[in-house]
């Protein structure tokens, strides 16, 4: 293992959106297993520091391959294309209105039936997002275009927290 691998070379994996997460979680549990610091106690305090700065990176590396959004992001970093949510957020025109669309609905439904059926298209724009994430990464290598709908599917992810907590106020 060298410190300096990406999180896929780390993990053995392809450097792909498309991910096997049963994989992950089999290689993380293995590599885990190789650099707990238990493993080292023997040979001394430096060498269970440096087991526990490898842990740390091995739950970093997973961290961000088992999520979507952030293997995504981590892709487009790589590829010159980072995300910048903070500092971008120019959006499509069609995209603003659906959201806008969302929000109205949102703060007007009064009954558990308009919020389900919310969350129902929230799910459907979520799925269609990351399908697109798929092919704009791994068939186009488009990280330009990647990186604006990482950029959207995190404004989906955070609606769709909006839309769960609304249901909770109305009793679901």
């Amino acid at each position: 293992m060298n410190l300096n691998d990406t999180d896929f070379e780390l993990f053995a994996v392809s450097a792909t959106f498309a991910q096997d997460r049963t994989a992950l979680d089999a290689r993380w549990k293995e590599l885990q297993r190789e650099a707990h610091p238990d493993r080292f106690a023997a040979q001394g305090a430096a060498s269970q520091r440096l087991a526990m700065q490898w842990s740390v990176r091995i739950n970093e590396a997973y961290q961000r391959l088992k999520d979507p959004i952030k293997r995504a992001t981590y892709l487009c970093d790589q590829h010159g294309a980072p995300i910048d949510a903070e500092t971008n957020t120019v959006m499509p025109p069609a995209f603003l209105m659906q959201q806008m669309e969302w929000r109205e609905t949102l703060d007007g439904a009064t009954e558990i039936h308009a919020v389900d059926a919310l969350r129902t298209e929230v799910e459907a724009a979520r799925a269609s997002a990351l399908s697109s994430l798929d092919s704009l990464i791994d068939e186009k290598g488009d990280y330009a275009a990647a990186a604006q709908q990482v950029r959207a599917l995190m404004f989906i992810e955070r609606f769709a927290d909006d839309v769960e907590s609304k249901a909770d106020q109305l009793g679901q």
